[in-house]
């Protein structure tokens, strides 16, 4: 439909994990390496469509079949617990990196706040990289102009605006971040814990800015493990779990579904933790 700007069909994002043996040098040499690079080569040329495979190497999926679509103007809070898959998610829909599988489909731009740092260039004074943002964003200098002077009052930078940023602090950094990201008028704002990092003031600003950006008519997509501040600004929710969707839905069923399965894992963890228990397991009280 025209008013869907996501739409997120069978991703999968597969990474490759090292393992070291046991007794293994704690450095590889050079030798090692090229050793390696010649036995993978020679299997590829003897076996071109088997996939080369090493004992010391495994697959991991932090994502997989993962499919959903975003209307204009959602605000939707992405939930799950660390490793669940948010942030490889929100890489690739920020186009950070590929993915392996599946295919995204974005309309419009897409203004991204994922880690402390990201796309503002150290050496550069808080004043170049706000206009260096808006370049990447494919804002001209007059638009960026206009919404300067509203970024630098919401940053609350103003003192520091000609200092390099790699003399910021960390909430300083974040606060031009976010101010950046939200007021150069993306189609999509997509925002990870990020916010965590800025005192409660702050993050309550934030939340006001990303509700008045919903209201717009622009799309918001909000990773948090603050569970009242996704109540707060979001309408809609999806759960993920090992990389798939666990739940998707309202954001009360999508909150309820997550604390319920988080509850249900620290149960089953503190009693497998006890040492005085015993029996089979083959009846247990629920």
């Amino acid at each position: 439909m025209s008013d869907t700007v996501i739409q997120v069909e069978n991703l999968g994002k597969k990474y490759i994990i090292g393992h070291r043996q046991v007794g293994a040098y704690q450095y590889r040499a050079l030798r090692d390496v090229i050793t390696d690079g010649v036995q993978s080569l020679g299997q590829k040329i003897r076996n071109p469509r088997k996939a080369i495979s090493s004992p010391n190497q495994e697959e991991f999926w932090a994502l997989k079949d993962v499919s959903f679509e975003v209307k204009r103007g959602e605000v939707i809070g992405i939930i799950g617990r660390n490793g669940a898959g948010k942030s490889t998610l929100l890489k690739i829909l920020s186009r950070i990196t590929e993915p392996t599988t599946g295919r995204i489909r974005l309309k419009g731009r897409v203004a991204s706040l994922l880690e402390v740092g990201t796309g503002f260039h150290p050496e550069l004074t808080g004043r170049e990289n706000i206009f260096l943002n808006g370049a990447i964003l494919g804002m001209s200098k007059v638009e960026i102009n206009r919404k300067f002077d509203e970024i630098v009052e919401f940053a609350e930078i103003s003192r520091f605006l000609d200092t390099p940023v790699k003399r910021y602090s960390s909430g300083m950094y974040v606060r031009l971040a976010f101010a950046v990201a939200a007021h150069l008028e993306p189609e999509i704002l997509v925002v990870d814990e990020i916010l965590a990092v800025g005192d409660v003031a702050f993050q309550k600003k934030c939340l006001g800015k990303m509700q008045s950006v919903g209201n717009e008519g622009r799309t918001v997509l909000f990773v948090s493990h603050n569970m009242s501040a996704i109540e707060f600004l979001c309408r809609q929710g999806i759960v993920l779990h090992l990389g798939k969707i666990a739940a998707k839905g309202s954001i009360e069923s999508s909150v309820n579904f997550y604390l319920d399965q988080a509850s249900k894992l620290a149960i089953t963890n503190m009693l497998s933790e006890r040492k005085d228990r015993k029996g089979s397991g083959k009846v247990r009280a629920i």
